[in-house]
């Protein structure tokens, strides 16, 4: 099977980002199947880009969505026009595109059933809109159509238009690729916040507000949790201190880190970026830079161990609040993960938040390895 080339440049425009992506790629591309993420100014010209690139490419299926910052082999950029692709090998039989699935994820699954039996497709790469409140509903749902199938990927982000890839430019719920099992796939998922204080379980809340936690107001609960310097100027936990809702089940202590969207001091309320539900599990977490190297250098190498041979492509989803946010400046997130993994072909963006198994996470990183 031939190689995969990544590619990530910057321009003036989208035509000058599309001439310095297929110079930079020329050569190189065997596939049918390619990876594209935008820089959001270039939103209101994706179809042009898509066009223009199937056209000088020859490559017919692209699939990829808007973001913030865009990321590659040790390299990261934000707020510049820009474009990262990451071209695959993969012939027509090898995959399916997902195209948007708000209304007719079924009809979708009816007619890629014979192939998907066929080839044993179950690992798909999707992409999701922001604004989509069905989101988490649709993940699990297409998971169980795939037979418990194993979804990575990211919520697109953007200033204005969160727009999604799949052969065309779509401003839809989900999207993405789905892959057969001839192409060999391995993922992890890196946090970038760690636990603090002891497991608790939520006894009382309507919507996203937790009232009481272990049968106490669930501010009490969180002022515990954070420490006395903390809770004596709650002004300072904006950004740093979240909900850490732990997975049931989890044999890796796997869990999803929320935000805090409010505190009510006078009833003892706190409010998370979730619903929960009663007797559900919670602990809080802090946005940490130490451990969130040392846990991707972790998740890198245990994945790496994993594996028969060396990676040949590979893609990472990672959140907003990581990259220059986390790790600093001068595309230190993307540096160590070239230190980590070597000069594999990668692309990949900074998303709204990012996917795998079947569940939305924040603050984490969502490693995808093509061997």
């Amino acid at each position: 099977m031939s190689h995969f080339t990544s590619v990530h440049v910057t321009g003036s425009g989208w035509r000058e980002v599309c001439d310095r992506a297929l110079a930079d790629s020329a050569g190189t591309i065997a596939g049918q199947l390619a990876f594209v993420y935008l820089s959001d100014d270039l939103a209101g010209d994706c179809d042009r880009v898509i066009d223009y690139l199937r056209e000088h490419s020859s490559v017919p299926h692209w699939v990829g969505c808007i973001g913030m910052g865009l990321c590659s082999t040790a390299r990261e950029t934000y707020g510049e026009s820009g474009l990262c692709a990451l071209f695959t090998p993969f012939v027509a039989d090898h995959f399916r595109v997902i195209p948007d699935i708000e209304d007719g994820l079924h009809d979708w699954l009816d007619a890629t059933q014979d192939w998907r039996t066929r080839q044993m497709a179950s690992v798909a790469v999707v992409h999701a809109d922001p604004a989509s409140t069905k989101l988490p509903q649709t993940l699990m749902e297409l998971s169980e159509g795939l037979q418990g199938g194993f979804l990575v990927g990211g919520i697109a982000s953007a200033e204005t238009l969160p727009i999604q890839i799949a052969d065309r430019a779509t401003g839809g719920h989900l999207s993405g690729v789905l892959f057969s099992s001839q192409v060999a796939i391995n993922t992890g998922l890196s946090q970038g916040c760690s636990l603090i204080g002891q497991r608790h379980r939520i006894t009382r809340c309507q919507r996203n507000i937790i009232e009481t936690i272990d049968d106490r107001p669930a501010l009490d609960v969180f002022k515990e949790a954070i420490g006395e310097t903390l809770a004596r100027d709650l002004h300072k936990v904006g950004g740093y201190i979240f909900a850490a809702l732990p997975i049931a089940g989890s044999d890796t202590g796997d869990y999803m880190v929320r935000n805090l969207v409010g505190i009510d001091l006078d009833r003892g309320l706190v409010a998370i970026g979730d619903v929960p539900e009663v007797d559900q599990d919670i602990q809080f977490a802090r946005r940490d830079a130490e451990s969130a190297r040392a846990d991707l250098q972790q998740m890198i190498e245990g994945l790496l161990k994993r594996l028969p041979a060396p990676p040949r492509g590979a893609l990472y989803h990672s959140c907003l609040g990581r990259g220059r946010n986390l790790f600093g400046e001068g595309s230190a997130e993307m540096l160590l993960v070239q230190d980590l993994l070597g000069d594999v072909p990668l692309a990949g963006f900074y998303a709204n938040g990012e996917i795998s198994h079947n569940r939305l996470y924040g603050y984490t990183g969502v490693l995808t390895l093509f061997s």
